[in-house]
């Protein structure tokens, strides 16, 4: 009875079985991080990310529906011709109105 008992402790399949537990783990957290993305291709969702606001390397990506652009900001300050359209003021409280003139 005790060498039926050494053969199961030797068995090459526990391990395997241990290993193929790790990548299930593994998948499911890949999974959870996708689902959380905001840029999910699975979501239906619109949604704007800004990278480094402000800066010279700035970056904006733009998800609406199955449609995905970006925008890179090339670090000059942009010039052009138009008219004055209005005043945008910032509330204390992080809104802005925009007055026309």
């Amino acid at each position: 009875m005790s060498r039926f008992l050494d053969q199961e402790e030797d068995d090459p399949i526990l391990s395997v079985v241990n290993l193929i537990d790790v990548f299930l783990v593994v998948i499911g957290i890949l999974l959870i991080v996708i689902v959380q993305n905001p840029l999910n291709p699975f979501t239906d969702d619109d949604v704007m990310v800004i990278r480094n606001p402000g800066s010279d390397t700035m970056e904006i990506i733009v998800k609406q529906g199955e449609v995905l652009e970006r925008y890179e900001s090339s670090g000059e300050i942009g010039t052009g011709e138009g008219v004055k359209a209005g005043v945008a003021y910032r509330l204390p409280d992080g809104r802005m109105i925009y007055v026309p003139d």
